[in-house]
C-alpha cells in the first residue's frame, strides 16, 4: 500500500479578506487573493518545507524503490490557496531529488459564506445567531453549515484512501486549504465530536499541521490544535511546546526528547511568526463571543466542558479515535476510477 508517511496541512497566507471584511461584498469569495504579508508567509512555509526535505532521513530509499522526497500537493481552487501553493513550491522545486505533482480539488474549498455578503450590520445579525445555534450546524444563508463541509470532506477522503492503493502515491501529502476546512478535515479523520470541533481556536496562516504514519499504518497528529481553554504564553517557545501533541515530547529545556520525530522538529520549531500572527484575531474571536453569551467565560454548557477537556489531557489522534482507516481488500475500487487519480494540474501562470 502506498500511504504517505507524512500528511501536512497548510492553512493559506493572510488574504485580502482577513484583513477587511468589506472585501466579501463586493469580490467573489473564490477571487480574494493574498495580501504582501500572505505571499511572504506562504514563501516562508516553503522554505521550511525545503529545510525538511534537506534532511539525512530523506536520502534512504524507501521500499519498492519509492522517492522519500515525493510529494503530491492537493489544493483548494480558490485564488489565495493557489497562490500559497506556487509560493510554497518555489520553495522546494529546485531541490535535487524532489519530485512533486500538483492537484486542484474543488472538495477541498473553505465553507460556503453566502454569494456577496450583506452589510456589516446584517452580517452581525447572522454571526450572533450562528454563534447562538452553534458554529458547526448553522447554515449561513444561501451558503455551508461546517456539517457540509464534513460530507464533502467525507467523500474526499474515500478518494484519498482509494489513492493510498497504488504503491507509488508520494511520500508527503501537502494539503494546502482553509481554517475551517482543516479543522473539520482533521474532525472527520480523527472522529472528533462537534463539541470538540467547536472548542478549537483558528489555525494560523501557513502554519504547517503536521500528521505522520507509525509503522502500524495509523496516522498521528503531531501538531496539537489550540482550544480556547487554552492561554497564549508570553513566552514563544512555551507556546510552541504546548502546540505539540502528546506524540512529540520535549524536555524540561524545550528540547526534543523522542529521537523517532527529530524529522518534523523543524517544521515544529519554525513555526513562531505563524503563531503570533493569529493572536490578535483569536482575542477579538474571544470578545466578541463572550459579548454575545453576556459571559466571562467562553459560554460553553457543562457537557461541551466536559466533552471539550479531554483535549486538554488527551492526545489528539486517540479521542474518539478507535478505527484503523485503512480500507478493506472489498473498497480497493478501480484507481481508473478515482478523482484526479491519471492527470496532474499546471497552475496557471497568472496564479
Amino acid at each position: 500500500m502506498g500511504k504517505p508517511k507524512y500528511i501536512l496541512l497548510v492553512r493559506h497566507g493572510e488574504s485580502q479578506g482577513n484583513c477587511d471584511k468589506s472585501v466579501n461584498r463586493f469580490t467573489p469569495n473564490h477571487t480574494v487573493d493574498l495580501t504582501e504579508k500572505g505571499h511572504y508567509q506562504a514563501t516562508a512555509a516553503g522554505l521550511v518545507l525545503r529545510q525538511f526535505l534537506q534532511q539525512e532521513c530523506f536520502d534512504t530509499k524507501l521500499p519498492g524503490n519509492k522517492n522519500p522526497r515525493s510529494i503530491m500537493f492537493y489544493t483548494s481552487p480558490y485564488l489565495r490557496a493557489r497562490q500559497t501553493c506556487n509560493n510554497i513550491i518555489e520553495g522546494i522545486k529546485d531541490l535535487p531529488g524532489v519530485e512533486y505533482g500538483i492537484h486542484e480539488e474543488a472538495r477541498m474549498r473553505e465553507q460556503d459564506f453566502g454569494n456577496f455578503q450583506s452589510t456589516p450590520e446584517e452580517m452581525e445579525k447572522i454571526w450572533e445567531e450562528r454563534a447562538h445555534y452553534g458554529h458547526f450546524f448553522y447554515r449561513i444563508p444561501h451558503g455551508e453549515s461546517a456539517a457540509d463541509v464534513y460530507d464533502r470532506i467525507a467523500s474526499f477522503n474515500e478518494s484519498l484512501f482509494r489513492q493510498f492503493q497504488q504503491d507509488d502515491f508520494p511520500n508527503i501529502l501537502v494539503l494546502v486549504t482553509h481554517g475551517i476546512w482543516a479543522r473539520v478535515f482533521l474532525m472527520k479523520w480523527f472522529r472528533w465530536s462537534y463539541e470538540e470541533f467547536e472548542s478549537l481556536k483558528n489555525i494560523p496562516h501557513c502554519q504547517y499541521l503536521i500528521m505522520k504514519r507509525h509503522e502500524h499504518g495509523k496516522f498521528f497528529l503531531k501538531t496539537r490544535l489550540l482550544t480556547w481553554d487554552d492561554v497564549d504564553e508570553d513566552d514563544i517557545d512555551d507556546q510552541i511546546v504546548k502546540e505539540v501533541g502528546d506524540e512529540v515530547c520535549f524536555n524540561s529545556t524545550n528540547k526534543l526528547a523522542n529521537v523517532d520525530d527529530l524529522d518534523i522538529s523543524g517544521i515544529i520549531l519554525a513555526q513562531k511568526e505563524a503563531i503570533k500572527s493569529t493572536r490578535a484575531k483569536n482575542k477579538q474571536i474571544r470578545e466578541a463571543f463572550e459579548k454575545i453569551n453576556g459571559k466571562g467565560t467562553n459560554g460553553y454548557t457543562a457537557y461541551t466542558d466536559k466533552i471539550a477537556s479531554r483535549f486538554k489531557t488527551d492526545n489528539q489522534s486517540l479521542v474518539n479515535s478507535v478505527e484503523n482507516l485503512a480500507l478493506p481488500d472489498k473498497d480497493n475500487h478501480s484507481i481508473a476510477n478515482s478523482v484526479n487519480s491519471v492527470e496532474s494540474l499546471v497552475v496557471p501562470e497568472k496564479y
